[in-house]
């Protein structure tokens, strides 16, 4: 029998919840429904979801409050926080920038397509899902397991967020080698943010924050180029 996956759907307009609800529904996925920020952090904490759906305006705080709260909160069973897909009217880019900063994985503007949400939700959930291809990756004394998603430093377990996550593994797969900010976001987001490629030192920035608390530092920037996962030199 298939496990169906567990969505959080933060939306507090009652007719879109609904209609929303319901077409998750029919395509496959469990539906938590929410209508406040409050409320979305507290089922967060009582049913672990897969991947949480959350509009941006809320009556008490907005979405990218929400998002922010959850990445202070303990993570899960694996290590990691549920990825979130912002669903927001909200369209400028310094919006969607501000979103995938808070710790968004998607951003998708009203009015949408029931048929891409369900696309975009199984897109995430493909690149977060954390299953084994590639083995063990280790650096140093960084270890990454693609298959349990967890992270450690020094045998100590660090905490990140699934697109924190990708791009660590992303920099890991690639040790040694200089990745440019766009194949970072080709690799990790799959899309361009219409060339603002700021998501991508805000992303490396959280990472060394949790990875480089110690000697010797692994992340590195390369001026003018992108950035480099490498060894320390003996």
């Amino acid at each position: 029998m298939t496990v169906r996956q567990r969505l959080l759907l933060v939306e507090d307009e009652p007719t879109l919840r609904e209609l929303l609800s319901a077409s998750l529904r029919l395509a496959g996925f469990q539906v938590i429904p929410a209508e406040t920020g409050a409320q979305a952090l507290a089922s967060v904490r009582e049913e672990r979801p897969d991947l949480i759906v959350l509009d941006v305006m809320l009556p008490d705080f907005d979405g990218f409050e929400v998002a922010r709260r959850l990445r202070e909160q303990p993570a899960g069973h694996h290590g990691t926080h549920p990825p979130i897909l912002f669903l927001t009217a909200r369209d400028a880019a310094e919006d969607r920038i501000s979103g995938l900063r808070a710790g968004g994985d998607d951003y998708v503007t009203k009015p949408f397509n029931l048929e891409e949400l369900v696309l975009r939700i199984q897109a995430v959930l493909r690149r977060t899902s954390g299953r084994r291809t590639d083995g063990l990756l280790v650096v140093d004394d960084l270890e990454l397991d693609p298959d349990s998603h967890q992270v450690t430093r020094g045998g100590r377990a660090v905490a990140l967020s699934p697109t924190e996550f990708s791009l660590l593994r992303v920099l890991m797969e690639n040790t040694g080698q200089v990745m440019s900010r766009e194949q970072l976001l080709d690799r990790v987001w799959h899309f361009d943010f219409n060339g603002d490629d700021s998501i991508v030192a805000s992303y490396i920035s959280y990472l060394r924050r949790k990875i480089d608390t110690r000697e010797p530092k692994l992340i590195h920037t390369v001026r003018g180029t992108g950035y480099v996962l490498r060894r320390p030199r003996s």
